[in-house]
Formats: structure tokens, C-alpha cells, sequence
């Protein structure tokens, strides 16, 4: 699933690459994946991209009237190439996912949306402001955002009989975080994936404020700069426990091991986040 690191590296690539580009062409090839019926991805031919920026794990291409959101959903991504899609098809490797949609800029290059999922969790809509996307209008504070607050922080744990893994991962709550980075968080705070944050005190909680910061933060300036292509790569080659079940821990050594419970899974280190037993 994509995460504000990644996203937030891939929003920047295209206010870098497509800003001024005309969009020349619109072909939508799975028509589930749009959101917005009275205002079709077809409806911004001609306009001009002035921008792009995330909205937790949304993208928006800023257009020079309304803008063009990008739910990712659980498998989506986005291809740059390097010339029109239709002159340039060598470009894509074999096992690439499919283009669910595609859009023709000028400069001769092209923006594709791609899902790699077995089903579509990806959504286009055109608005004229993003938080007319639902998901984006419920979206919670966001640890990456410099102006985030411990505060806000706090507010988002409340003191909830409720997991603190879950949590993290709630957008409502707070925006980018998925199952990837909340795994690698609990590890750096030395938390359990199935305390309640009713339960922490305020060490705990800062502790975990701490490594939220650090790991969303840490990621994002990691990513900035990858080639959109190779992101996810990276991405998995940095979690030291997400993904991980069976390798060593690289704090302690201990077996990673993982859980699942309450609808989710979890990696995590039993000697460095629940006193050496294992969930």
C-alpha cells in the first residue's frame, strides 16, 4: 500500500516533471475507477498542470482550472515515461502493471495510473478543490507536515480502549501512515502492535510521538529524489521489521515474528516490544 514517504516523493516528482505540461490526450481504460460522473478525467483535456501536491495518501495534479485527484488506493501507482504512451510502449516491462487510465502531456511524454491489486481500489476525480474528495475532506493531522503538533498527537490517541497500531493507520486520525510504516514506528518506540493507547503513560506516549516523527520524517527525506519506479524497492529494502518474519532483528537479534489479529497483520520484535514473549 502506498504511504505519505512514498507518495509525498512521488507528488514532488510530478510538480518537478509535469508542471507546465498540457494535458493532450485522456483515455480512461477501466471506467471504475472514476469517481466524479458529472466531471470525467476526459474533461481536463486542454488544461494546463501547474502543480502537484499529497493529501495523505491521495495525489492531486493542480490544474490551471480544477484538479485532478488520485486516490491510490491499496495497489495503485502512477508511470512516467518518457514519450507519449502510444509512440513509447518498450518502456514498460513485462510483468508491469496494467495503466488503468492514461494522459498524453506535451513535451511528448505520459502519466499513466496504474494497479497492481487483483481488484480497483484506485480513483480519479476532478474537482475543483481537494477536499471535495471524501476521503481527503476526513483526513486527520499529518505527522509529516512541519506545523503538526504534539497536541494533535494526543488528540488523535485520545485515550481510546483501542490498539495503537490501528490507530496510526486510521486516516482520520492521522493522515499517510499504513501498515508498513506503523509497523516500523512500534519498533523504533519499543511498543507492542496490541497496546491500547488508553493505556500508555507519558513516557510511552512520547516515545512514540518521537518515533512517528523520526520514521515518517526520516522516510520522506530517504525517498525524495528516487525515481518514481524504484520507490517501492526502496521502501522495502529500509523496513527493518515490517516484512520481515524469520530475519534477525537488527536491534536485538531476537526472531521478527508476526501477528495477525483484528483484521490486520503486524511484524514486530518480541524482546524489543513485549519483554522477550512472544504475541
Amino acid at each position: 500500500m502506498p504511504e505519505s514517504p512514498e507518495v509525498e516523493a512521488l507528488a514532488r516528482f510530478l510538480a518537478d516533471e509535469a508542471s507546465g505540461r498540457e494535458i493532450r490526450g485522456v483515455d480512461v481504460l477501466e471506467f471504475r475507477t472514476v469517481k466524479t460522473r458529472a466531471a470525467p478525467p476526459a474533461t481536463i483535456t486542454g488544461r494546463t498542470i501547474t502543480g502537484s501536491r499529497r493529501h495523505g495518501k491521495h495525489v492531486e495534479l493542480v490544474l490551471d482550472e480544477s484538479s485532478l485527484v488520485v486516490s491510490l488506493g491499496r495497489h495503485g501507482w502512477m508511470r512516467w515515461l518518457g514519450a507519449a504512451p502510444d509512440a513509447d510502449p518498450a518502456e514498460l516491462a513485462a510483468d508491469a502493471p496494467p495503466a488503468l487510465a492514461t494522459f498524453v502531456l506535451s513535451g511528448d511524454r505520459g502519466l499513466e495510473v496504474t494497479d497492481a491489486g487483483s481488484w480497483v481500489s484506485l480513483g480519479l476525480f476532478v474537482v475543483g478543490d481537494a477536499g471535495e474528495v471524501p476521503a481527503i475532506a476526513k483526513l486527520g493531522p499529518d505527522p509529516a507536515d512541519p506545523a503538526f503538533t504534539r497536541d494533535q498527537f494526543d488528540a488523535a490517541l485520545g485515550r481510546r480502549r483501542k490498539q495503537i497500531k490501528a490507530i496510526l493507520q486510521e486516516q482520520e486520525s492521522l493522515a499517510g501512515i499504513g501498515n508498513a510504516y506503523s509497523d516500523e514506528i512500534l519498533h523504533l518506540a519499543k511498543m507492542s502492535p496490541v497496546t491500547h493507547a488508553a493505556s500508555l503513560d507519558e513516557g510511552e506516549a512520547d516515545r512514540l510521538f518521537e518515533a512517528t516523527l523520526m520514521t515518517v520524517r526520516g522516510a520522506i527525506d530517504a525517498r525524495i529524489g528516487v525515481p518514481i519506479d524504484q520507490l517501492k524497492a526502496h521502501k522495502v529494502a529500509a523496513m527493518r521489521v515490517h516484512g520481515r518474519t524469520g530475519d534477525a532483528c537488527p536491534v536485538c537479534n531476537d526472531t521478527i515474528r508476526d501477528l495477525t489479529f483484528s483484521g490486520t497483520s503486524a511484524q514486530y520484535c518480541p524482546t524489543c516490544q513485549n519483554g522477550g514473549v512472544p504475541l
